[in-house]
């Protein structure tokens, strides 16, 4: 791995860890064992860092929805779902999480990188639930955007959320989406 991508992994977790605003260069600098001045050369600025960041998440939601291209919406559900068991599994929150309660204070260049990875993941949700309830696999009554909004928010929330309350809660709501969804 290269000291860039070494940087960038780095801050990831840092950030979904603490927060965009909780770390700093030094803070990188002194995890990877090199200068704050090697950080700026790869980054010049943090929105640099934060772009390059939610671009290598754009490029793991791309391959992950080409991956389940033309597979049934209830693979594609759960291929959805396994991004967020990876974050529970590793403690950490999703990047829209962690960004959106920074978002006023973010540069323009990172927010609107933020919009284009939720739009995808929201036109990639939104897609497969209206095919899955075209298809007669799920079943729902409002917009299929606006189904996709919430299994998103309450996904998004809970990994957020079993820091405060039970392990098991994660479990427990994950399976109540799927269960309102999926055809009785």
């Amino acid at each position: 791995m290269s000291k860039r991508e070494e940087i960038i992994q780095l801050a990831d977790t840092m950030l979904r860890k603490k927060g965009y605003n909780a770390f700093s260069y030094h803070d990188i600098a002194r995890e990877v064992g090199i200068k704050t001045a090697s950080i700026h050369y790869h980054f010049p600025a943090k929105s640099d860092l934060g772009v390059a960041i939610i671009n290598q998440h754009i490029e793991g939601l791309m391959r992950l929805i080409n991956e389940h291209e033309g597979k049934s919406p209830v693979k594609q559900l759960n291929a959805f779902f396994s991004i967020y068991d990876n974050l529970h599994k590793e403690n950490k929150v999703c990047l829209v999480g962690s960004l959106a309660t920074d978002f006023n204070t973010l540069d323009a260049r990172v927010q609107e990188k933020l919009k284009e990875f939720s739009d995808i993941m929201l036109q990639w949700v939104s897609g497969f639930l209206e095919i899955g309830r075209n298809e007669g696999l799920f079943e729902f009554e409002q917009e299929p955007r606006s189904k996709a909004l919430m299994v998103i928010s309450h996904m998004l929330a809970i990994v957020q959320l079993v820091r405060l309350t039970h392990k098991q809660d994660f479990a427990m709501v994950k399976a109540a989406i799927k269960k309102e969804l999926l055809k009785k």
